[in-house]
């Protein structure tokens, strides 16, 4: 059974950092790209950044470029998720999320996942 489970959620100030984690299990993690998603209450959920499955290719939605870091390391099924200078509007549930299939322009929809975790809550203050 495939567990995708987020921590590191937090409530910080504006300008300040979070890392997030994800740690997945039941499936042969280097075999998927991983993305990060976030939803803010009344909005869509949205594609922040993703990883191809070797970690050489990334992406990152330009409201984030400059800001956040992913990365991943595949010995400990594990897929990172560095904040910093986060702004208010950065307050959403952080989603982990593994798929099969890889975009060079972009993180892809929604329901090209395959699994997902249950989300991180992370709230930046002004």
């Amino acid at each position: 059974q495939v567990q995708v489970v987020e921590s590191g959620g937090d409530l910080v100030q504006a300008g300040g950092s979070l890392r997030l984690s994800c740690t997945a299990s039941g499936l042969t993690f280097d075999d998927y790209a991983m993305g990060w998603f976030r939803q803010a209450p009344g909005r869509e959920r949205e594609g922040v950044s993703c990883i191809k499955w070797s970690g050489d290719s990334t992406y990152y939605a330009d409201s984030v470029k400059g800001r956040f870091t992913i990365s991943r390391d595949n010995a400990k099924n594990t897929l990172y998720l560095q904040m910093n200078s986060l702004k208010p509007e950065d307050t959403a549930i952080y989603y982990c999320a593994a798929k099969v299939s890889w975009r060079n322009t972009n993180c892809g929809t929604v329901s090209e996942y395959h699994y997902w975790g249950q989300g991180t809550q992370v709230t930046v203050s002004s």
